[in-house]
């Protein structure tokens, strides 16, 4: 008698101190998903043009399952919990459950981490190039997008209730990032709260412990913590 022939885990290109990698890694490790590292580094140009060669734009993450390459964090994540489901749904089946699930995780996307990325981008320009106007206007959205979540957070344990989603996993490193970034200001109780619930979090604390080697690396200076 043959044996069933074995399905080949998933490929997730990617690097630990990516903070939309470290989203897909949050759902991998949600689940203890099998897959295979393909780490995206500047010692590795042959996994780069892996990349390229199926994602012409080369952002990261990017996983590779049975052949189909799938691209964008929160679609990675969705693709995950169709072919790969594990004992944690991160999107609910009901309608409209999910679609709550999935504001918040468009939430933490657009009005965190991205205002948070214009800091660091800004960062790693030549001076003469730097954008203070648009670094000034990412900070009051920051500040704005705080607030709403400071209060949309009253009474929840995560960020659409009471399960862990697919919008803790675009929470937990977009707020990680974002307070190294502009500290959340200590009014915003609830939200700082909710920091240190994702940073406890089994699978997000494994994905900061394996970025820490590159902490040198964040260009506004990574702070003594967490």
């Amino acid at each position: 008698m043959s044996e069933t022939p074995r399905t080949a885990p998933p490929q997730l290109y990617a690097h630990p101190f990516s903070s939309y990698c470290q989203k897909v890694l949050i759902a991998l490790y949600e689940n203890d998903t099998p897959f295979e590292w393909r780490l995206l580094s500047g010692d590795d140009p042959a996994t780069q043009e892996e990349l390229a060669s199926r994602w012409p734009l080369r952002r990261f993450p990017m996983l590779v399952d049975a052949g189909r390459t799938v691209v964008e964090a929160s679609i990675i994540i969705e693709h995950l919990q169709i072919h790969h489901p594990g004992p944690v749904r991160l999107l609910p089946a009901d309608p409209a459950a999910a679609l709550e699930v999935r504001t918040m995780d468009r939430f933490f996307d657009n009005y965190i981490a991205t205002p948070q990325q214009k800091f660091v981008f800004d960062a790693l320009r030549p001076a003469a190039e730097r954008d203070p106007r648009g670094v000034r206007e990412a900070g009051e959205m920051l500040d704005t997008a705080y607030a709403w979540l400071d209060r949309s957070l009253a009474g929840r344990t995560w960020a659409a209730g009471d399960a862990f989603s697919l919008a803790d996993c675009a929470a937990a490193p977009a707020l990680f990032y974002a307070d190294w970034t502009r500290r959340i200001d200590p009014t915003f109780a609830n939200v700082i709260a909710y920091r240190k619930r994702l940073l406890a979090r089994p699978s997000f604390a494994r994905a900061v412990d394996e970025a820490r080697p590159y902490r040198a690396w964040f260009p506004l200076g990574a702070p003594d913590r967490d």
